[in-house]
This record gives structure tokens, sequence and C-alpha cells, in this order.
């Protein structure tokens, strides 16, 4: 049976988005919008987002840069540091601001030096949000030296995650881009408690691809690409149909010249073709009937929140998009992700 032509889902919800703030937020946060009915903002500002004014004030200049016309929600997030303050947590929650927490081990990622060094700093916020029903948001790497790059997920899993969810047995939590099958099989075997996301770019590519021909910046994030058998396991998880996993691009925009450098950033922008690579992966895997739910329907059912009305069109024709967008204000430009098989959808 040949796939369909035109496939129409509910208007989907990214789960991780990082928009970045200033010319960065002006030229990346439309792509986004032109997609999603709702992002779950990524707090790894600088300063970070710690405080719930601090939310609310960039809540604001995400939606000023947005045109109306596209009627997209920030939902925000704190930033855990090790003095992460309980009481202003739960007033955050409570006071509509934030969503949800989220813990980057300290320098794991972009933007991560401020924090959490260890679970037990902040053992009395994590009590704090499991009483008030707020789930938590994990980078799920450690950041040993002495554990390999590739391993780091893994290590996570057993070092970290596992005794917090035996510590914390009423927190919802969210393990954010999957790129191993041991994160894949930890989700699984927690089901309600557990959700995951999964992003394009992890499960367009594996490993090799990054070093293809030479070392390619653009293909480089962290989480960093893994085996093949890795990419494989992201791929049955996200067609599935299971609802624990939904959809999060970890977009997540530099401009050209900080990854093109002897030391460059970590991560992929992915925005203005994320529902497209979406697409070519769920048809490839003969799973186009599961999109919408992994889209669309498991994670605002994992959040508590209602499903969007509202509905897109894909069509089935070759990828049309930018190879670059311009940063306002200067002569920087970000490169947008393109997987090196071809895409054949379009929005």
């Amino acid at each position: 049976m040949s796939p369909p032509t035109i496939l129409s889902i509910r208007r989907p919800d990214d789960w991780h988005v990082h928009l970045r703030d200033g010319p960065m937020l002006a030229a990346c946060a439309v792509h986004t919008a032109r997609q999603f009915a709702r992002g779950i903002i990524m707090p790894n500002l600088v300063p970070p987002v710690t405080k719930a004014a601090e939310a609310s004030a960039y809540r604001d200049r995400i939606r000023r840069a947005v045109p109306a016309s596209l009627k997209f929600d920030p939902l925000m997030t704190c930033y855990l540091t090790d003095d992460a303050d309980p009481v202003e947590l739960v007033r955050g929650k409570s006071e509509g601001v934030w969503v949800a927490a989220k813990l980057y081990p300290a320098h794991a990622t972009t933007n991560s030096a401020h924090g959490v060094t260890s679970m037990a700093q902040i053992a009395k916020a994590l009590e704090a949000m499991e009483k008030a029903g707020m789930p938590l948001l994990v980078h799920g790497e450690v950041t040993d030296p002495e554990v390999d790059i590739f391993d780091r997920e893994a290590v996570f899993l057993d070092k970290v995650l596992m005794p917090l969810l035996r510590h914390h047995q009423g927190l919802k939590v969210v393990l954010e881009h999957i790129t191993t099958r041991e994160g894949i099989g930890f989700v699984e075997a927690h089901p309600g408690r557990l959700g995951g996301t999964i992003t394009p770019h992890h499960l367009s590519y594996n490993r090799n691809a990054i070093f293809k021909g030479g070392i390619r910046p653009h293909f480089y994030c962290l989480p960093i690409a893994k085996r093949e058998k890795h990419r494989l396991a992201l791929r049955r998880a996200a067609t599935s149909g299971n609802p624990a996993f939904f959809l999060g691009t970890d977009t997540a925009p530099h401009t050209a010249d900080s990854k093109e450098c002897a030391c460059g950033c970590a991560g992929v922008f992915n925005a203005p073709v994320a529902m497209q690579v979406y697409a070519q992966v769920f048809m490839e895997e003969n799973a186009l009937d599961k999109l919408e739910a992994f889209a669309s329907l498991n994670g605002p059912r994992f959040y508590g929140l209602p499903i969007n009305e509202e509905r897109i069109i894909l069509r089935a024709k070759p990828l049309a998009a930018p190879q670059r967008i311009d940063v306002p204000g200067g002569n920087q430009s970000i490169v947008v992700f393109r997987p090196d098989t071809p895409v054949e959808w379009s929005f």
C-alpha cells in the first residue's frame, strides 16, 4: 500500500526547545511557532532562569518575538541549581509561571555551569516539586571525566536516575533527548512515572555521520549521537505507539562561527524542518499512523494539558526549507539541520 501524499494531524507541541534570547530569539522563535502550538522552553540562558519573575519576563519576550497570528504558547521551566529554593519553585508553579523544572548536571552541556553538582543538594527542592505535582526534566548524562562520552547516558540511569525514582516515588520525570537503547528500556520499565523525548536528529543519524568525510560540527550535539543499534532503538520506540515517548526537538541554535571553530558549541538547529524530518522517519518505519500520537497526544497527556484542536498539513514532496537563517543586527547566520538522506515531506 502506498503511503499517503497528504498528512493531517492535530497541531503538535515541542516538549524541549532552546530559543535563546536577544537577536537569537528574534531569529529562531518564529520557526518553532510555525510548527508547534506549545513549547517547553529551556531555561539555560546567561544568567539562567531561576526565579519566577525571570521566567515570566522571558515568556513575555518570547511572545513579542512571535507573530500573534501563530498563537504560540511558551511553557516555562526553572533552572535548578544547588541552592534551588523550594518555596520559589512551588510559588512559581502555583502562579502558572512554571510547568516544570530542569536538571542540568553541572557542565553537562551548553550554559550548564550553574547546574546541579549533587542530587543531595536539591533533595528539598525535589520533595517540594513532588508534592506540588511539578515534573522534573533531566539532561540524563553524568559529567565524570572518567566516563566515556558515549557511556554517560547509560551511567546516569544507574547512578542518578534510579536512586532518584526510589527516593521520590511521586515525582514525574522526563528523560529528555534519549540517545541509547538503555534509555529507551529505562523509560519502558517505568510506565506512568517516566516519559521520554526523542529528537529528529537522533532518529536520523548515528555517530559515524559526525565524522563522515571530516569533522561535521553541525551534527555535533549533546548528548552526542551513538551507535546504529541505539538509533534503531530510538526509531522503534518513537514509532511504537507507546504513550511514554513524545516529541522533543531539542532545537538548539548557535551561530555558524561558534560551531565552525576550534572548540565548537554543541547543538543542532532543527526547528524549520522538525516535523518534516519526523514524518520522513515515521514513513520509513511504515508508521505514519502513529505520528499524531507521538507528536500531538502523548506529551499533553503526560503533562496533564489539553490536546490541541487545530490541525496541520504535511505534504509528500521534497523538503523546502532554508539552508541558513540570518541573525538580526549583524553578519551572523545559523545553519539549519539537514539529514544525509532525502526528506520527502514539506510543511
